[in-house]
């Protein structure tokens, strides 16, 4: 049976010595939430079989289980190569929704919280040359209010925009190889004008090292540098001569190899990228590479009719960001979901914009442990994401509801913000998307408006086209917090369309999506392009973002059907949004930021 997924899961941290642990695994759902007290955890037959890295709900999964599961187990053998009997064993976790603890060989390796993010267990003193058993035990509830959920459904059924649930194991397991000291983990930072390279190396393991960095084009090394250190933190700086920058017309590379040597000689290596990019605001305006930038951004959700979560193969991922590109868009909100790191390396490769954004939805910000577990989850989230060129935008909250006296959740909001700065002050970031902005710091203002009537829609903006700063709150509730002033940053209608529309439906009633339906192909056009022109001719409007690229189960406004069959010629999309918008247009005049 070949491996599903068989592709290195994190091509920003790639090593040479690693094992593929995807496939078929034993699997058991676990109603009682006893499988413990039982002793599951070694030397029980789970009486199903599961292809992972496919959660349980889908049909690649090889189960298809609907229902809520809030305890389900994992279980399969593995064999050590010989040649890494003499290193340390880790094993590498893609995401578990959403607590895991994991056995080896009956001894505990550890547990995690947070169904977004990667975890790593050492395993070397648990594991012997042949017949290793690996015991996951994943609880989900997702209904408890103090774990991040994003669009899954907290109802039986999907409905409205929540869909299929997602538990347990959804991205690749694997194991590495790595000597007494290894890498980490590192950080980068550039500065496109001098062609600076700035990073950060962290070394697991005691002892003195060398640590050398270099920088390619191709197979020719341009820049590298050597730093001798005792510290488990080391920096270096390189600087690239004439440095060809990145950006989505031309999604330039370098190669980077990141080498530890012990003093026994003993190496650790790992492969990277770098695209050297600068994104800031400067009054009003966004700027990438110092050149103003209007965002043509479309809301993507990362959900597979198959795979729900998962992308059934790599390639799948790429397909979704050539499909957006072909209809004109730049770029994609990552919408209540954190991808898998192999959609951001295409995102990188392809020239693709993108919001990373946190699935914060189904976490009561009322309840102290689902803030600190949101908070430690968001953190993760940045730590692993902080070296993608393609992501320009931090978005760690969207739609908060919040009532006028509820100063906790607000000021929450505002905490997570200002440490998402301290953790990358080089990205810029939204607090919370659409409705209610708290924080005065942020760099874009934005809204959501699904709106449908293209005149009334530019009634909306005409006062900020004239230079007024505005409070916008569509259809919002009085007793709830209001977003704060509009203080002349730069201003994008982050969520817009929407518009219900699916000419392959056969039976009324099975879907929904934004107002009135159009009646043929043509008033879709028609409505399509006077909601978009209407946000690129206004010259105080920095980006847009179309909901949504395909449609997911009953929500059916997207400009692809869910298995990506297009609705709309393409090319009919990409002219209108192509258009030059109008702050393209404006001259960049001095000033502050």
């Amino acid at each position: 049976m070949s491996i599903p997924r068989p592709e290195y899961p994190r091509p920003d941290f790639e090593r040479k010595n690693w094992m593929n642990l995807n496939g078929e695994w034993q699997f058991e759902i676990d109603n009682s939430r006893s499988g413990l007290e039982k002793g599951w955890f070694s030397g029980k037959e789970f009486s199903r079989r599961i292809i992972v890295p496919f959660p349980p709900e889908s049909s690649l999964s090889g189960i298809g289980e609907k229902d809520f599961m809030e305890s389900v187990w994992y279980k399969r053998f593995f064999d050590i190569p010989d040649q890494w009997l003499d290193n340390h064993i880790l094993l590498h976790f893609g995401a578990v929704d959403y607590g895991a603890a994991v056995w080896i060989n009956g001894y505990k390796a550890g547990t995690h919280k947070g169904g977004y993010t990667p975890f790593t267990f050492d395993i070397t003193k648990l594991v012997r040359p042949e017949d290793n058993e690996i015991v996951v035990w994943a609880l989900d509830e997702c209904r408890s209010g103090l774990q991040p959920t994003g669009k899954q459904s907290h109802r039986l059924k999907s409905y409205s925009c929540f869909y299929t649930r997602v538990t347990g194991i959804w991205q690749t397991v694997w194991l590495e190889a790595v000597p007494n000291q290894y890498i980490e983990y590192f950080r980068i930072i550039t500065e496109p004008k001098s062609g600076g390279i700035f990073i950060d190396v962290h070394v697991r393991g005691e002892g003195e090292y060398t640590l050398s960095a270099q920088v390619y084009e191709g197979n020719n090394v341009v820049v590298e540098a050597q730093a001798l250190s005792l510290k488990p933190i080391s920096h270096i700086y390189m600087r690239i001569p004439d440095a060809h920058l990145w950006s989505p017309e031309d999604p330039y590379l370098y190669g980077l190899n990141l080498k530890i040597t012990g003093k026994d000689g003993i190496v650790d290596e790992v492969k990277s990228y770098i695209g050297l990019r600068e994104i800031r605001r400067f009054r009003n305006k966004i700027l990438l590479n110092g050149e103003v930038r209007f965002l043509r951004f479309v809301l993507d959700q990362g959900y597979y009719p198959d795979g729900i979560y998962t992308a059934p193969s790599d390639e799948a991922l790429r397909r979704d960001i050539e499909l957006a590109k072909d209809m004109g868009f730049d770029g994609a909100r990552l919408h209540q979901k954190v991808f898998e790191p192999r959609f951001l390396y295409w995102a990188d490769k392809l020239g693709y914009l993108v919001a990373g954004e946190f699935p914060d939805w189904g976490a009561d910000l009322t309840n102290a442990l689902a803030r600190e577990a949101l908070l430690d989850e968001w953190i993760e989230t940045v730590r692993r994401d902080i070296n993608h060129p393609s992501i320009i935008i931090w978005t760690p909250f969207n739609e908060r509801s919040i009532r006028a006296d509820d100063k906790v959740c607000a000021e929450f909001i505002q905490r997570v913000t200002r440490i998402t700065r301290m953790l990358d002050p080089t990205r810029l970031i939204i607090d919370c998307s659409g409705w209610t902005h708290v924080d005065k710091e942020i760099d874009i203002y934005d809204v959501h408006d699904y709106e449908q009537n293209p005149e009334s829609f530019k009634e909306h903006y005409a006062i900020l086209s004239g230079g007024g700063k505005i409070q916008l709150d569509f259809r919002r509730p009085t007793d709830l917090l209001r977003n704060m002033d509009y203080e002349g940053q730069p201003f994008m209608v982050s969520e817009y369309g929407g518009t219900w529309w699916n000419p392959f439906e056969t039976k009324a009633g099975e879907s929904w999506g934004y107002g009135e339906r159009p009646k043929t192909l043509e008033e879709f056009i028609l409505r399509y392009k006077a909601l978009t022109e209407t946000l690129l001719s206004n010259k105080a409007i920095s980006g847009f973002c179309y909901t949504q690229l395909y449609d997911i189960e009953q929500e059916t406004n997207g400009l692809y059907t869910y298995d990506r069959r297009p609705k709309v010629n393409p090319e009919v999309i990409r002219g209108i949004n192509r258009q030059r918008a109008a702050i393209e247009c404006e001259p960049l005049c001095g000033g502050k930021r």
